[in-house]
């Protein structure tokens, strides 16, 4: 048996080994740390190397040994440093009781937490600090499986103030860290209870770090999150189940999470000591058309001075011009905007021939490109935090964002009277566009990680339905 230091420089040293394998050479360090190559590896360095299977076997054999166990919260738990792949099927650490399945095949031992289960969906990852239950309940993750960067999920409890929708609408999540018991004064109860109560299954103990670097690397893959009750898995039936999973391009979710009905919102923004207030004296007539609206942006128009009317997802122009509206807000909402454009742009259409002023966030800006004859596409690994730097192109002004999504505006289709007035200073991607009696961002302003440097956005769509309206 060779070692993973022969083999490397049998196969011409680490970025070669690298080329060959086809990983980055965070991969070949991670072997070396490990001293054992993943077995899926094995053709290519047999290939490259001219060595037999034997050589590979015993101390190289990557993730078929044993892996280690961390005696935590009372219980045996597998490691987060020592989160592998594994290709043997149903072989279960010591002390596992949940697994991720990747569709490339990557089997990740953790411990599940939260409400047994098993949850299909695309893993993305996000980088905020705080918030997570504002996360977990945001209607734009539906589909959506969400990996955390910050290690400590969990250690402010939850609370009923914080919830952007009725109930959690992610189908799962991913956390370094076992979750404790909560140090807030707001909490009223523990995340781990509130994910039992809501049916939300997550998985702690692996390595976040990693799986965010496979996803800024390779893409935002498909993947099943496992935490069965009686702790048996089987894990070629899982990896069918993330390999048969569509994935969110060309697939409508607006209709899964928007209002059956509608109903009017009069609830403004939570201050400390006051919590929310009410809207009594509003000034515009608002219809917020919802393709998976956060709360937090109701309240944002309440608090702007309007009559906030929300309509489903599928309402016509016909519908949304009947309540005779000052202006129309498109709200965020998850899945691909081509897909719920289908019923959506001719409504929009319908709106803007009306002269009545339209505002969109998110999965509303995307839906308003579309109307005005741009398109979009899917993005590999989308932005999905709260520390997003966008610059104003108007201004030149530097706003720091919270955003969630995975498609974008295609700035190059962008016809003509429709300018772009944002983008991010990450990848270049664009954040917003604008036009006659109409505008929209990328990003949420009403998430105020800046904390207020987007909020002029509200005012500003308040004083175009001003001057229509005069």
């Amino acid at each position: 048996m060779r070692s993973v230091e022969d083999i490397l420089a049998l196969m011409g040293g680490a970025e070669a080994a690298a080329a060959q394998c086809q990983v980055g050479t965070e991969a070949i360090r991670k072997w070396r740390q490990a001293k054992s190559i993943p077995a899926k590896h094995w053709p290519a360095v047999l290939a490259a190397t001219g060595l037999g299977l034997s050589d590979l076997t015993g101390a190289a054999t990557g993730s078929s040994g044993s892996h280690a166990a961390a005696h935590h919260s009372s219980a045996h738990k597998p490691s987060a440093t020592n989160t592998q792949e594994t290709p043997m099927p149903n072989q279960v650490p010591e002390g596992a009781t949940g697994v991720l399945v990747l569709d490339d095949g990557s089997v990740h031992w953790g411990w599940g937490f939260g409400a047994h289960g098993t949850q299909v969906a695309e893993i993305c990852f996000n980088t905020a600090l705080t918030g997570y239950q504002e996360t977990l309940t945001d209607p734009s993750y539906a589909g959506q499986i969400i990996n955390f960067t910050f290690p400590h999920i969990g250690i402010v409890g939850t609370n009923i103030e914080d919830m952007e929708a009725a109930t959690p609408v992610a189908r799962g999540l991913i956390v370094k860290q076992d979750v404790t018991e909560p140090a807030n004064y707001r909490a009223t109860l523990n995340l781990q209870e509130w994910l039992k109560r809501h049916g939300v299954t997550g998985i702690c103990g692996l390595d976040t770090r990693a799986l965010t670097a496979r996803i800024r690397d390779g893409g935002a893959p498909n993947g099943v999150i496992s935490f069965p009750a009686d702790g048996r898995f089987d894990i070629p039936a899982l990896l069918a189940q993330a390999k048969a999973w569509p994935g969110l391009k060309g697939m409508d979710l607006a209709k899964e999470v928007t209002a059956r009905q509608s109903y009017t919102w009069d609830e403004t923004c939570w201050s400390w000591g006051k919590g929310f207030g009410t809207q009594k004296a509003p000034v515009h007539r608002v219809v917020a058309v919802d393709y998976g609206a956060k709360r937090n942006i109701l309240r944002c128009l309440a608090d702007a001075g309007c009559h906030v009317t929300v309509l489903p997802a599928t309402a016509t122009a016909e519908e949304i011009l009947r309540e005779k509206p000052d202006g129309v807000f498109l709200s965020n909402g998850p899945g691909d905007p081509a897909a719920t454009g289908v019923y959506a742009v001719p409504a929009i259409q319908g709106v803007l021939a009306a002269k009545v002023p339209v505002f969109g966030i998110c999965l509303g800006h995307q839906l308003l490109a579309l109307a005005l004859g741009a398109s979009t596409y899917k993005l590999e690994r989308g932005h999905r935090g709260a520390n997003q730097p966008v610059q104003d192109l108007a201004t030149g002004r530097v706003e720091i964002t919270s955003q969630n999504h995975g498609f974008a505006v295609d700035p190059d289709s962008l016809p003509e009277g429709v300018r772009a007035t944002h983008v991010s200073l990450f990848d270049g991607t664009n954040e917003g566009i604008a036009a006659p009696g109409c505008f929209s961002v990328q990003y949420h302003p009403e998430a105020s990680p800046g904390p207020s440097d987007s909020h002029y956005l509200f005012h500003r769509f308040v004083a175009m339905m001003a001057q229509a309206k005069a």
